[in-house]
């Protein structure tokens, strides 16, 4: 019966769960669907709310692109403070029934918001040079902000607890348990894909043809379906016990423990450093690094002086100061991946615009919304996600003689070459869309209501390329950061690749407003992206900007790999 124990799990009633009972497939297929709801939910927000920004709210194209990329990166980087918040206080799936109720009110907000004319300006044309749209008021706002920012903190929270929740309903010590949880984080891309496959083509349709109010009354149903999926899976579940320490406040007591011991020498020992001792309280089954020499200056947040009493910001234990190290190595290779959501940031932003001013039709009078044109790379990754795992790994086994095919920085690697290619891809196809416009004298013409004579379906080579890069990039990423994390940091290490992408999200918001003031004054539109008219904007440039960064990025990620040493796994 001991055996049939899961250490360190607890079921719905607090009692210790028990395998073939509690946790496995059948539990994270609940996870997996509550998430598959929650990508419903708000994934069409990500590529759509540009829209709703400059054709309801009247904020300028510029301005509108700003406003979603603050709201996507503030969604990803309070993931890391749910995560401590999670592990220390009130544990995982509380998090996820906290976060996913904060979302659903958020979205019930911007659902009323939609539906009352008070709440938003009066009907009017943006796009029109001679009509004098009014502007949001004070008041709403203010509740404009307070509902987004709602939802993106209860998207950061899900973001933080889902993947480490459903991780927990499987043991890693288990051979035929750690398999399935390999798969589990393959459902969980699966699932992000399904569920924004629907929300990128139905609830896009529903927001730009049947209202605003419709589009984001759906999507807060389907957060409340998202919610009850994951209370009905509770008690199957393995429930992570609350710590009651967090690994990042640990590694942030070893950056201040070094400060504040620097004056002192380091003994010429390593062993002499401060470890607790290994058969007091069974370890607690930490892991016990052993020292490295190297960032010698963190070995002194584990000098030990015989003068105090312990105190956890002046002394650390070997193995604290080793995570931080490890973590130290990794930032190199998580600062050049930024990069790539600044890219990325410019599919949902500037190349919605762009389709709004291109020709829909599919068939007949069928038209797609440029807001679904990301369903390309989503339907793609549906497929080539089972190819990739199923195929293409064993044969690149078989060649490198890699568990994984090939390394992760190579898969990295990958990706951020193939971004730099997408947007110079961006660059040609607003060339082409911009001769178009010339050739036929629409420069002047209105989005949507006057079409250019071009297919919008020749922005997918710049999604289709990025698509493939977010796979190889992305996942990659989030399989280095848990397969180098030590055993503490597992748990925060999904966290990293959210930081990413917000600090993606946040350099293009500055990027954007630092080339129109530095292209003010030396282009007719008064900026490269100034102006609701982007026939007469330079985006073309913009995007060859972005393409030649990106590969400056790339040679930098191609020296920093090459210095990186994998954490040894013994």
């Amino acid at each position: 019966e001991k055996l049939e124990l899961v250490d360190g799990k607890v079921n719905w009633k607090g009692e210790t769960a028990v395998k073939h009972k509690h946790g496995g497939l059948r539990a994270a297929l609940f996870v997996l669907l509550a998430f598959a709801f929650e990508n419903l939910a708000n994934l069409h927000l990500a590529v759509n709310l540009t829209t709703y920004f400059n054709g309801i709210l009247h904020f300028e194209v510029s301005d509108a692109a700003n406003a979603l990329t603050n709201f996507m990166g503030t969604g990803y980087i309070l993931s890391i403070i749910f995560a401590v918040f999670a592990d220390t206080y009130i544990g995982r799936f509380k998090s996820i029934l906290i976060s996913g109720s904060v979302e659903f009110l958020g979205l019930a907000l911007l659902t009323a918001q939609a539906h009352y004319s008070s709440l938003r300006p009066p009907p009017c044309n943006v796009f029109d040079p001679t009509s004098r749209c009014e502007k949001l008021e004070s008041s709403d706002t203010v509740f404009l902000y307070v509902a987004l920012y709602l939802v993106a903190a209860g998207m950061a929270g899900i973001k933080a607890s889902i993947p480490s929740h459903g991780a927990d309903q499987f043991d890693e010590k288990d051979p035929r348990e750690a398999k399935t949880m390999s798969s589990f984080f393959n459902g969980l891309l699966f699932a992000l894909c399904i569920g924004g496959a629907v929300s990128l083509t139905l609830y896009v349709w529903l927001d730009d043809h049947k209202g605003w109010d419709v589009g984001f009354g759906v999507s807060t149903i389907a957060m409340f379906v998202a919610l009850i999926v994951a209370v009905l899976g509770w008690p199957l579940y393995r429930i992570h016990v609350v710590q009651g320490s967090s690994v990042l406040l640990e590694l942030i007591q070893v950056f201040v423990a070094a400060i504040r011991n620097r004056n002192l020498k380091l003994p010429e020992n390593p062993l002499e450093l401060y470890e607790i001792d290994k058969d007091k309280e069974a370890a607690l089954e930490d892991d016990f690094l052993p020292h490295r020499d190297v960032y010698g200056f963190l070995d002194k947040a584990a000098i030990k002086t015989a003068s105090e009493k312990p105190n956890p910001w002046k002394l650390c234990r070997v193995t604290q100061v080793e995570n931080a190290k490890i973590l130290l190595g990794m930032t190199p290779v998580f600062a050049c991946t930024i990069i790539m959501t600044l890219c990325l940031a410019q599919l949902q932003t500037f190349s919605v615009q762009q389709g709004l001013t291109m020709d829909t039709t599919i068939v007949g009078s069928f038209h797609i919304p440029p807001a679904s044109l990301p369903i390309i790379p989503v339907v793609f990754l549906i497929f080539i996600i089972p190819f990739y795992d199923q195929i293409a790994v064993p044969l690149l086994r078989k060649v490198t003689g890699h568990v994984t095919g090939i390394s992760h920085l190579q898969r990295i690697g990958v990706g951020l070459i193939l971004s730099s290619i997408s947007m110079a891809t961006a660059s040609i196809m607003e060339v082409k869309r911009k001769s178009v416009a010339r050739d036929h004298n629409m420069l002047d013409a209105l989005p949507v209501l006057q079409p250019l004579p071009i297919s919008v379906f020749w922005l997918s080579f710049q999604y289709f390329i990025f698509g493939i890069a977010d796979m190889f990039t992305y996942v990659g990423l989030l399989e280095f950061f848990y397969s180098e994390a030590p055993q503490g940091l597992k748990t925060v290490s999904t966290c990293f690749l959210w930081t990413s992408m917000a600090l993606g999200y946040y350099l293009s918001t500055i990027l954007v407003q630092i080339v129109n003031r530095a292209t003010k004054h030396i282009t007719n539109s008064g900026g490269w992206l100034a102006g609701n008219n982007i026939n007469k904007n330079h985006l073309n440039l913009f995007y060859l900007l972005l393409a030649l960064l990106s590969l400056i990025n790339f040679c930098v990620y191609l020296f920093v790999s090459s210095r990186y040493k994998y954490r040894s796994k013994n």
